[in-house]
This record gives C-alpha cells, structure tokens and sequence, in this order.
C-alpha cells in the first residue's frame, strides 16, 4: 500500500529513474521493517467494510525527521488510494491523527508537504495547518523542498 499511494501521488511528477532510486530505498522490505519495529512510531490502517483505503504513519521523539521534541508528534505520511479519495476520508483519517496525537499528551502535530503538491497543503490548512518552515526532501538525487506545517492543540480545542 505505501508504494502503491506514494507512486500514485507522486510518480508523474518527478524523474523516472530518481524516482525508481527513491522507491527502491524509501520501500524496501528492510526499512519498512526497521519502521514497524521502532517502538517511537506507529501505523495505522483505515478500512472500508473489510478494504484497506489508506494509511497514516505517527513518529514521536528520535523517530521524527526534524523536530525530535518531546512535546511533538511527526505526521510522516498520511495517503487514502485514489479510487477513495474525494469521499472525506482524508479528513477522517487526518482528524484520528489529531486525537492521537492529543491522548499521547503533545502540544503539536507536525508534517512535510512538498511545495508542488498545492492540493494537499490546501487541504492541511483547511485542517488547521500552518507554514512554520522549511526543510529539504530528496527523491533520489532531486534535491526538493517540503513546506513544514503544524496543528497545535490548542486549534483541537477550539474547534
């Protein structure tokens, strides 16, 4: 499911052999592996009846790829597959990511959006999401940028 979404979102819209390169490391057996077993992060799955329709993965402390703040919670993929999407399941998924990360007791809800992808960085702040920086993303050897983009709890509360 995380080559099948990444390579929907994504395929089109970069080189084809920087991308083969990035797909053949970022989802590979042994880090998806390495992923699962480190205590710090977490996946979850979103059902329709008994059809997996997307996922999200959290990252907390050392697993985060910047920030690593005790008092934030990393938001590093979040997809729904393309023959769901438009149905709200985006926002439901993005909504469970939200209480997750107040139950586990953090101020904040962080993520990288690519700046190209206006689609999804709309759709995080009609979700509460703001600008806070950037920082670099590779896919293979095109060097990208990703906004970076948070919720703080206090919006949850609020709202």
């Amino acid at each position: 499911m995380a080559k099948k979404t990444f390579s929907e979102a994504f395929a089109a819209d970069n080189d084809p052999e920087d991308f083969e390169n990035y797909m053949k490391v970022a989802f590979s057996n042994e880090r998806l592996t390495a992923e699962f077993q480190n205590p710090n992060t977490t996946f979850y799955f979103a059902y329709l009846k008994k059809v997996r329709i997307g996922y999200f993965k959290l990252n907390t402390n050392d697993a985060q790829s910047d920030l690593k703040l005790e008092e934030s919670m990393e938001l590093e993929r979040i997809y729904v597959v393309r023959e769901f999407q438009g149905n709200g399941y985006g926002a439901m998924i993005l909504n469970k990511a939200k209480q997750l990360m107040a139950e586990a007791g953090k101020s904040f809800l962080w993520l990288g959006v690519w700046e190209r992808n206006i689609k999804a960085i709309k759709f995080y702040e009609k979700h509460g999401f703001k600008k806070f920086g950037t920082h670099p993303y590779y896919i293979g050897s095109d060097k990208q940028k990703d906004w970076l983009m948070r919720f703080d709890l206090i919006n949850l509360r609020t709202s």
